[in-house]
């Protein structure tokens, strides 16, 4: 057997957790083992092993902004009307057009069909449509045109 291999073989026995190795290769053997065969195991000195230390508590992960002001301010309930809230998929920018010289998708009052396309959200140079999920009217409209969003921000009511 080739000295190249029994020291892949050795390298592979160290890297991983197997006590023992065996290879067969036609009338050549070669066994790797971490302990002598043979060996008293009850000989060697007890060793006292330590409990692992305890784990850290787990923070919710905060921005920078969080952080610096103790937290993400909740939407007051009574800064929406009541009606369904349609929420922000994702951080991105906000448009309430498909381009800075066509009118809005939608206007306060406007009538709207779930599927309607209610506004976009430019994340990564991608163009996401913020479709209506349910279908009625649109009683708020939350951010401007061109606005930077947060996931969850409350985008549109409809009732």
């Amino acid at each position: 057997m080739d000295l190249r291999k029994i020291k892949k073989l050795i390298d592979l026995l160290e890297e991983s957790n197997l006590a023992e190795i065996e290879i067969k290769e036609g009338e050549e053997s070669v066994r790797l083992a971490r302990t002598p065969i043979g060996a008293v195991m009850h000989a060697a000195p007890a060793m006292a092993y330590a409990a692992p230390p305890a784990p850290a508590p787990v923070m919710p992960m905060q921005s920078p902004t969080e952080s610096a002001t103790g937290g993400t301010p909740k939407p007051h309930a009574q800064d929406l009307p009541a009606g369904h809230v349609v929420r922000a998929p994702m951080v991105g920018t906000f448009y309430a057009s498909p381009a800075p010289d066509k009118p809005a998708f939608v206007a306060i009052g406007q009538a709207v069909k779930a599927g309607d396309t209610l506004g976009i959200i430019e994340a990564m140079k991608m163009f996401n449509p913020i479709e209506a999920d349910t279908s009625g009217t649109v009683l708020a409209i939350q951010c401007e045109s061109g606005q930077p969003v947060e996931f969850d921000q409350p985008l549109f009511v409809i009732g």
